[in-house]
C-alpha cells in the first residue's frame, strides 16, 4: 500500500519573468505561469487526490486554482499555511538576480542563493525554510499519508527544495544541485510508515 505526494512548483510569476528574488512578495502569475499551470494539471489526471496544500501566496493559490479547474475538481479540501510560504531574501529582495551576480561574483552568488545555511541580512537561508517546512509536514501532511490519501502540495522554489531534501535525505552539500523549475512535477509514492518508494518527475 502507499501514497502519493505529489509537489508542484507554481508557475511563472511576474517576478520570476523579471528575474528578480521574489521571496515572500506576493506577486500573481503570468499568463505562461497559467499555462505551466494548465499544462501540469494534464500530467496529473491519473491521480486523484484526497487534500491540497499550498503556500498563503497568491501565486500558489492561482495555481492550484488552474490545476482544479483542469482536473473539475469542486469543493476541494485545501489547506493554506505560511509554513509552505517561500524562503525570505532579505536584502536581495526585489533585485535582478543577474544583476546582483555581476555585482558579487558567482562564488558569492550562488552561496547566495543555493547554499544550505548561508546567512541574508533580514533574510533566511535553505535552512531556516527548512527548520519550519519540515516540522508541519511531519506534523500536519504525514498525517494524511500515514491514512493512505493522495496529497497534492503547490509552493515554492525552496520549500519544496526543503521538503525534498527532508524525502529524499539529500546532503547538505548536494542540495545546492536540488533545482525545482516552475510547473514542475515532483510525484513520490510513499508508504504509511512513511519511506519513499518510488519518484518520478514530470515537466510541462
Amino acid at each position: 500500500m502507499h501514497s502519493y505526494l505529489v509537489l508542484v512548483r507554481h508557475g511563472e510569476s511576474e517576478w520570476n519573468a523579471r528575474g528578480l528574488w521574489t521571496g515572500m512578495t506576493d506577486v500573481h502569475l503570468t499568463q505562461k505561469g497559467r499555462q505551466e499551470a494548465e499544462l501540469a494539471a494534464g500530467l496529473l489526471l491519473d491521480i486523484s487526490f484526497h487534500i491540497y496544500f499550498t503556500s498563503t501566496l497568491v501565486r500558489t493559490r492561482e495555481t492550484l486554482d488552474v490545476i482544479a479547474e483542469r482536473l473539475k475538481v469542486k469543493d476541494m479540501p485545501v489547506v493554506r499555511h505560511r509554513s509552505l510560504d517561500e524562503r525570505h531574501y532579505g536584502i536581495y529582495t526585489g533585485q535582478n538576480k543577474w544583476e546582483v551576480k555581476k555585482a558579487v561574483g558567482e562564488a558569492e552568488f550562488l552561496k547566495i542563493r543555493r547554499s544550505w545555511d548561508y546567512p541574508i541580512a533580514g533574510g533566511e537561508s535553505l535552512k531556516d525554510v527548512h527548520d519550519r517546512v519540515i516540522p508541519y509536514y511531519q506534523s500536519t501532511i504525514q498525517a494524511h499519508i500515514r491514512s493512505e490519501k493522495n496529497v497534492l502540495i503547490v509552493a515554492h522554489g525552496n520549500s519544496l527544495r526543503a521538503l525534498v531534501k527532508h524525502l529524499e535525505n539529500v546532503s547538505d552539500e548536494k542540495i545546492a544541485d536540488v533545482e525545482i523549475a516552475t510547473g514542475e512535477i515532483l510525484i513520490y509514492q510513499i508508504s504509511p510508515q512513511g519511506h519513499v518508494l518510488r519518484k518520478e518527475r514530470r515537466h510541462p
